[in-house]
């Protein structure tokens, strides 16, 4: 598309030369002609370099989350003018209507690229089918889309949820066993605490997670309320379950910051919670605050989800760029956090 962009200037600059000429007066030609095609060769250099920056609009869902405050971070840190590029970002306040304008814009703007985290997984065709009439590649970040046309997005990369929703379950069969139980024989009563309904995230961490929970008949899943992923929400969420069910054993927060709201409302409540607790917390995302709860003792195990999307991307946008093929899905590699392993770990970790 750059190559496209600067074939067409070359080709106005030409027909403006010719132009410039044809309206010339013969008493002087050579002055005229020599000092229009002087500045007529400058501007398009000027230009040029302008051009060059790769310009990347970059539609977010938010800043709802420490995790997504890290994967903002990355991107901006990763797409800057030293690295080549022109960087713009839309801040959706999650809501999905304000990320479908905000692509509006960037396909009037002219960018280069659109990196699109979306909201929700539905009603994305209309937009990026007007994206990709325009000759604009989406590479979609995180959460994944609902569409039948997988030409409407170039790539895709981020983690995958239902496997995610796996290792949280043996990740809470391994927190018991630490505590002395045993996972196989007690029953476990368990509340979730679920993300923004309809989110990649949400749907794949509670799929994955019900469907890995049935090879434990006796666990038993009291309830499930969606905190939309915000610390306020989980704690509000998790505030109202310790009313309805005064037998809780164990929470699953499908981000960090809702587990952060539990914590807070068990402790106001009396009971106890992480390692040493009464009531077993298992949150996603692992970043640095999760540790910090882990270290502190109020949580038991964090599964990652890792947010450092940038330099993904920029691989991308580089490939593309130099006309090589790239992969149409990417999964990024996470790991599994236990409480008694982070103070080691945390030193490490880069969010």
């Amino acid at each position: 598309m750059k190559a496209f962009k600067r074939i067409a200037a070359a080709i106005l600059a030409i027909t403006m030369i010719f132009a410039l000429a044809a309206c010339g007066q013969k008493s002087e030609p050579a002055p005229q002609q020599g000092d229009q095609g002087s500045q007529q060769t400058q501007q398009p250099a000027a230009d040029s370099g302008k051009k060059d920056l790769i310009y990347v609009g970059f539609v977010q869902v938010g800043a709802e989350s420490d995790w997504r405050m890290a994967n903002t971070k990355s991107m901006q840190e990763t797409f800057t003018e030293a690295n080549g590029f022109k960087f713009e970002m839309v801040d959706a306040q999650q809501k999905t209507e304000n990320q479908i304008k905000a692509i509006r814009d960037f396909i009037q703007k002219e960018v280069d690229y659109i990196v699109l985290a979306p909201n929700t997984e539905a009603g994305w065709d209309t937009v990026l089918g007007e994206a990709k009439e325009a000759g604009i590649p989406v590479i979609i970040v995180d959460r994944m889309i609902q569409t039948n046309d997988d030409s409407l997005f170039t790539a895709w990369v981020g983690s995958n949820f239902k496997q995610e929703g796996y290792d949280a379950v043996d990740a809470l069969a391994e927190a018991l066993r630490r505590k002395g139980i045993d996972p196989t024989k007690e029953e476990i009563n368990i509340v979730t605490l679920q993300g923004t309904m309809g989110s990649s995230a949400q749907i794949g961490r509670t799929e994955g997670f019900a469907e890995k929970m049935k090879e434990y008949p006796n666990w038993k899943m009291l309830d499930k309320q969606s905190g939309d992923f915000t610390q306020e929400k989980g704690q509000e969420v998790m505030e109202s379950f310790l009313k309805s069910y005064p037998d809780i054993d164990a929470v699953v927060a499908e981000n960090d910051n809702m587990a952060f709201g539990a914590i807070n409302a068990i402790k106001a409540a009396g009971k106890t919670c992480g390692p040493k607790g009464e009531i077993t917390i298992v949150s996603f995302d692992a970043v640095k605050a999760a540790f910090e709860a882990m270290i502190a003792g109020d949580l038991d195990v964090s599964v990652e989800c890792n947010p450092l999307h940038g330099p993904r991307v920029k691989e991308i946008i580089e490939k593309l760029e130099a006309g090589q093929p790239v992969d149409k899905i990417a999964y990024v590699k996470e790991g599994v956090f236990f409480a008694a392993e982070a103070a080691e770990i945390m030193p490490t970790r880069a969010y």
